[in-house]
């Protein structure tokens, strides 16, 4: 694909998302508010797929939103997420790659295979644990909220530390919110909104583990250059 090509796709892409969420927030516009978090994502996401540094400090601010929003619609558990640990962490993200920057983007890593087990195992434990304190809320949607929370939780991590990694787990998140807002239809229309954003978050998530990959081969190559 030539970048001329990928960059008509991206601008359609985006505009068809923008159009479609308004036009569904307009139809279900008793909780339009909702949605204001959603237009600031739109380019997020987009400078994301780009492995852009910048994304990070915007998505710091606009998770303030986001938090207010998941309270309001009785996702407690990706509010406090929203507030408490995606807001913080996008904002050391961008100044940690910062530090080390290549172009817009960052030195990136990989983890190993003992990091990765540990990962899966510390995965497990703090999903019971949340599970048994969120449960004390009594939300219709604790499966899905909780597993989506904590993916955001492990992705936003391994991506403050410039581990290629989180992509998968971005994407893993992404798709599970897909079905979690597929579920909140029945009860919240203006879940719909949501679950279109989610469907571009998706491909832009994918573009954005082809584009880090990408420059983490292309990084490893220079170094092993340079030590020859």
């Amino acid at each position: 694909m030539t970048e001329k090509t990928d960059k008509m796709i991206t601008i359609f892409l985006v505009g068809i998302t923008f159009i479609l969420i308004t036009a569904t927030a307009l139809i279900y516009s008793e909780d339009g508010f909702i949605i204001v978090p959603l237009y600031v994502s739109l380019a997020i996401m987009l400078l994301q797929s780009k492995a852009n540094r910048y994304a990070f400090l915007l998505g710091g601010i606009n998770s303030l939103l986001y938090a207010g929003v998941y309270a309001y619609t009785g996702l407690y558990a990706m509010a406090a997420y929203a507030a408490l640990v995606s807001c913080p962490l996008q904002l050391v993200t961008f100044l940690n790659w910062s530090k080390r920057p290549y172009g817009n983007a960052t030195v990136f890593k990989k983890l190993s295979l003992k990091n990765k087990v540990i990962l899966f195992a510390s995965f497990v434990v703090l999903w019971l644990l949340m599970w048994a304190f969120f449960s004390l809320f009594h939300s219709a949607y604790l499966l899905f909220d909780n597993t989506v929370t904590l993916l955001g939780i492990a992705s936003t991590v391994l991506c403050a530390l410039s581990f290629v990694d989180y992509a998968y787990l971005q994407i893993a998140g992404v798709g599970i919110s897909i079905v979690l807002y597929s579920q909140m239809l029945h009860t919240k229309p203006i879940q719909i909104t949501y679950l279109i954003y989610s469907v571009y978050a998706l491909v832009c998530s994918v573009k954005a583990l082809g584009k880090m990959n990408r420059l983490y081969i292309e990084q490893k190559t220079e170094e092993s250059e340079a030590a020859a």
